[in-house]
């Protein structure tokens, strides 16, 4: 598929400082863009990992599920990043083990898995790319198990909004309240009764599905 100018110049303002010219060459060649509405679903548990993906624009939530349903957010994919749960799949060619859903409306770029093991060995930065990858989101889920080993519900809600507003850019965080439970493994009943108590402390404000913050 021939990219526009316009498409090259994303794929080149958002990762082409990552890598060498050679290598960004072959990433606008055979990279694929695709594009995601807020709440589409990029990756399923149990799907078969062909393309690696590549956040150029938007955010992307990481997350895992029990049998019961139950979910447990891993971490986030921001603009510039990869999913290292979906690096270790690529490698091990297994299948997906994690679900990933557009936060907001996002585009990604794809990369045929096939060329992971010939770049290791072909590009340094690749390589570096890689294993900074793997350290940065192991860092996030370091930072996700000692939230709920160490810190109360009300003030993992606290780092959890401030977190989201940073994300999306916003202090208005349009989530239902059962979103937010599901997030923090938590019941729908207890976040709302912190949300409220929030909000009459000032540090909030609520409206229907959606929780508006005073500040970062």
């Amino acid at each position: 598929m021939i990219k526009t100018e316009d498409q090259k110049q994303l794929i080149i303002s958002n990762i082409g400082f990552l890598f060498e010219q050679e290598l960004i060459d072959e990433i606008v060649t055979i990279g694929r863009l695709q594009t995601f509405k807020l709440g589409d679903r990029i990756i399923s548990a149990g799907d078969d990992i062909v393309m690696m993906p590549f956040v150029l624009d938007g955010a992307i939530k990481v997350s895992r599920s029990n049998d019961d349903g139950e979910e447990l957010l891993l971490y986030y994919i921001e603009s510039g990043d990869t999913c290292a749960m979906t690096l270790q799949c690529c490698v091990r060619k297994s299948k997906s083990e994690i679900k990933a859903i557009a936060l907001e409306e996002s585009t990604l770029l794809m990369i045929p898995i096939e060329y992971m093991e010939q770049w290791m060995n072909k590009y340094s930065s690749w390589r570096s790319f890689v294993l900074n990858s793997y350290h940065n989101r192991f860092q996030e889920l370091m930072e996700t198990v000692d939230a709920i080993a160490f810190l109360r519900l009300d003030e993992r809600l606290d780092m959890y909004l401030k977190d989201q507003a940073k994300l999306l850019g916003t202090l208005e965080i349009n989530y239902t309240h059962q979103r937010i439970a599901e997030d923090l493994h938590s019941s729908r009943v207890v976040i709302s009764r912190l949300l409220k108590q929030m909000e009459v402390k000032g540090i909030i404000t609520l409206r229907r599905n959606k929780v508006i913050l005073k500040e970062f």
